[in-house]
């Protein structure tokens, strides 16, 4: 009996020390909780090819050097320098010189560029935007800004085909003027162009040359694009709806302002400068040119060809494809004995073969 209560007694003994020990334990401490999710990755900074830049100094170099042709020629050879400076385009690259350089205006809407980048934070939803995009360029033009980046698209190219009008208007008046008088003065404009075959064959050679990017233009529109500024342009807001070359314009624009327009996407750009309405108005026009100069005999016909089929030309198939905010040229008159438009090209190429060829005879 006395093992059994001294049994008792260690058991009870055992027991309070362990409440004791159990008194004095401290708690488990709570396990951590689990990091924060980290930041989603910031949006892709805005990103343009150098393709397109290279492609729209084309178009406004050029454009620059049409500018800067005689309103009144004093001389034969002033005349057939204009037909040189004013015939050295490849009508393809000017069409697509002009959509690009449309982009890089439009990248200088701040309203369009912040509109379309709010879509770029969230990665599906801007990888959703750029293949709407893709799939449909008018997309862009549903995009927040558009037309305030439309508007200084047609604005601009709207201030050139003002300018090309200007001179194409008071080229044309003079060769009017010259038919309409016999000014001693000016006998010279009266008498056959020389060397006229030759000049067919320079002119046909200069407009399948390709042309090469300005490094300097291109470098400035390089930075004006991806900085948002640099061309000091005036506000200005279009209203849709927008010719098919802006919409491909605003197309590129917001490709590269969700950082879908870089190198990596070449492709995609170089598929949405080419529109074909633009580039028949451009390819017309350098058709009618070979017609007019086979055409011609007198120099103040070749005058006439300079002011229609080249300055007044191209400020009417850029007005045709900027839209309802450019100048509305009409067309004008045409000299006595100048041979009217073809309907076609393949007329035009015709009817300038005929015309060379009776004037070797």
């Amino acid at each position: 009996m006395a093992w059994a209560f001294s049994r008792r007694h260690l058991s009870l003994a055992a027991v309070a020390a362990s409440a004791v020990l159990a008194a004095c334990a401290q708690p488990e401490p709570e396990a951590p909780p689990p990091p924060p999710a980290p930041p989603p990755p910031p949006p892709p900074a805005l990103a343009l090819n150098s393709g397109i830049t290279d492609a729209a100094s084309i178009y406004v170099t050029f454009i620059r050097e049409v500018g800067t042709i005689e309103r009144s020629f004093s001389s034969p050879e002033g005349i057939q320098a204009a037909i040189l400076k004013g015939a050295a385009y490849e009508p393809t690259q000017l069409s697509r010189g002009m959509i690009a350089y449309g982009a890089v205006l439009a990248l200088q809407s701040p309203e369009f560029v912040e509109g379309v980048r709010q879509y770029a934070v969230d990665p599906a939803q801007r990888e959703e935007i750029v293949n709407r995009i893709i799939a449909d360029p008018a997309y862009a033009a549903t995009l927040p800004g558009a037309d305030h980046a439309a508007g200084l698209i047609v604005a601009t190219l709207g201030a050139d085909i003002a300018a090309l009008a200007s001179i194409g208007d008071a080229i044309k008046e003079d060769a009017y003027t010259i038919q309409g008088r016999n000014d001693p003065r000016r006998r010279w404009a009266t008498t056959p162009a020389a060397g006229r075959p030759a000049r067919i064959e320079s002119v046909k050679t200069l407009s399948a040359t390709r042309m090469l990017p300005s490094p300097e233009e291109s470098s400035r529109l390089f930075g004006a694009a991806h900085a948002g500024t640099g061309l000091n342009l005036s506000t200005a807001r279009q209203g849709p709806p927008y010719t098919p070359a802006v919409v491909h314009s605003l197309a590129i624009a917001a490709l590269a302002a969700l950082g879908a327009g870089g190198e990596d996407r070449r492709a995609y750009t170089e598929a949405l400068v080419v529109e074909s309405n633009s580039e028949f108005c451009f390819n017309m026009s350098k058709l009618n040119l070979f017609q007019c100069l086979a055409a011609a005999r007198p120099n103040y016909e070749d005058m006439f060809c300079v002011g229609q089929h080249i300055v007044t030309d191209i400020a009417q198939c850029t007005s045709a494809n900027t839209g309802p905010m450019s100048p509305q040229i009409t067309p004008a008159p045409t000299l006595v004995g100048a041979p009217s438009a073809p309907a076609t090209a393949a007329g035009a190429v015709a009817a300038a073969d005929q015309a060379q060829n009776a004037g070797r005879q």
